[in-house]
């Protein structure tokens, strides 16, 4: 019975992605051992290191599903690591001419590493697509609304205008950085793990370095300029970008379930019938998918420090710390995954509310652009004594529940010098909005550069 519920066959359903399960699971992380064994053999057969014949018969044998997995655990249990077993049930299944010809030269953590470096390179694709996907719904909410204004919101109050594509726009760049970001993540992770007993590959005396070049081709992985059994920068970056991407999608979830809140109700997660519903109160239609990002989020910032701390790898084979690694970086990969997978769906079809935006924005009858009020004072009267009228006439809007441009005229400082219309072209939110739009344009920009739109 899986413990973790994002391994569940029900509780699976909230966290995490089948496609990701089958890519970072227990049956993907034999198979890709298998993998690296068949194409071990195949690279040593062509420097005629092993015969042609038992190359040919280990990749055949090379099939997880062949595997007696109950005697696998049982020898696991035993010799603390699967890859004796892994080896010995290989060994029978290419028959006893082939089969003494696996795992030439290799060591165990050799098979595991490389093993979980091929499923690595398969979460981070599966990771991208949706990545990608959430980016280009994002760029066409952000180009839709680049003139759309509501109030801008500092410590939950609100501040100054803005627009929702700016908002959309910041929600953006990080992602796409984080795509920007993953060719160097996949140059330092996806490499080949290879250097026998103690990363000299003694066994394989003068032949080591070519049998390095030809297993690298055969995987389709870049060659380390060393062994890096007790260098696990590689697969700790990993783990940071999946932990700084899943940072980012926590801002969208959070702004976005904040701005769901009844008493402000300018955006929506996309509604199915009985989503986000509640077992006693029909009318609930709570911020499911956000929930999700920031759940499974938290869970991969839980579990990227136990990455950073296994780095501390003692002498030439880690004593604790490399067994901790595969508690952390297949789940933190299915987490991240579920978390892009909430943010696609949150993208691709979120209500956006705009004439609740605006009434939101007139709720303080002017108040939100005080501050452009006192700019379009300060050449008239000077800027401290400005901020004095505008902060007066602030007061007494509170005070009397009155609009910002009503209190203005009231002040004979004001209205000596300045006529409604002027006081009113002061106090238009969408005159007041800087280089908004300037910057979603950047943004917007950056995306296509990418391939987004």
């Amino acid at each position: 019975m899986p413990v973790n519920p994002a391994d569940g066959a029900v509780l699976g359903a909230l966290y995490g992605t089948d496609a990701m399960r089958a890519a970072m699971g227990e049956d993907a992380f034999l198979q890709r051992m298998l993998d690296v064994e068949a194409a071990l053999a195949r690279a040593q057969a062509r420097l005629s290191i092993i015969p042609a014949e038992a190359a040919a018969a280990i990749t055949a044998a090379a099939d997880a599903t062949r595997l007696d997995r109950a005697a696998m655990a049982a020898a696991t249990r035993n010799t603390g690591y699967p890859v004796v077993a892994l080896v010995k049930q290989l060994s029978a299944l290419a028959g006893p001419d082939a089969g003494r010809w696996t795992h030439w030269g290799a060591t165990t953590q050799d098979i595991m590493d490389t093993g979980l470096v091929l499923q690595v390179r398969d979460g981070l694709a599966l990771i991208e697509a949706d990545l990608r996907a959430t980016c280009a719904a994002l760029a066409r909410m952000a180009e839709a609304h680049r003139d759309t204004v509501m109030a801008g919101r500092t410590h939950l109050q609100h501040a100054l205008p803005v627009t929702f594509g700016y908002k959309v726009a910041v929600w953006l760049s990080p992602l796409l950085a984080s795509l920007d970001a993953l060719p160097r993540v996949r140059e330092r992770a996806l490499r080949l793990s290879f250097g026998g007993a103690a990363g000299t590959l003694a066994s394989l005396g003068d032949q080591g370095l070519a049998v390095t070049r030809e297993l690298a081709k055969e995987l389709d992985l870049a060659e380390a300029d060393i062994p890096w059994h007790v260098a696990r920068d590689g697969l700790a970056e990993a783990a940071c970008w999946l932990g700084i991407l899943c940072g980012a999608l926590s801002k969208i979830a959070t702004d976005v379930m904040l701005m769901m809140q009844n008493e402000v109700a300018e955006v929506s997660e996309p509604h199915v019938r009985g989503r986000g519903g509640s077992s006693t109160m029909p009318q609930k239609r709570n911020p499911i998918a956000c929930e999700y990002i920031l759940s499974q989020s938290r869970g991969v910032h839980a579990l990227v420090p136990q990455m950073l701390a296994a780095m501390a790898q003692d002498f030439e084979r880690g004593t604790g710390p490399w067994q901790a690694e595969l508690l952390a970086l297949p789940q933190a990969f299915l987490l991240a995954h579920g978390a892009v997978a909430q943010a696609r769906f949150l993208a691709e079809g979120l209500v956006v509310d705009a004439a609740r935006m605006r009434r939101n924005l007139d709720a303080t009858q002017g108040l939100i652009v005080s501050e452009a009020v006192m700019m379009g004072l300060a050449p008239v009267f000077g800027r401290g004594e400005a901020h004095h009228i505008v902060n007066d006439a602030c007061d007494l809007a509170i005070a009397e529940g009155i609009g910002l441009t009503e209190a203005l005229l009231r002040d004979p400082r004001v209205s000596a010098r300045l006529d409604a219309a002027a006081i009113a072209r002061m106090t238009d939110p969408a005159a007041y909005l800087g280089s908004a739009g300037a910057f979603t344009d950047r943004v917007l920009a950056r995306a296509r550069s990418m391939g987004i739109s």
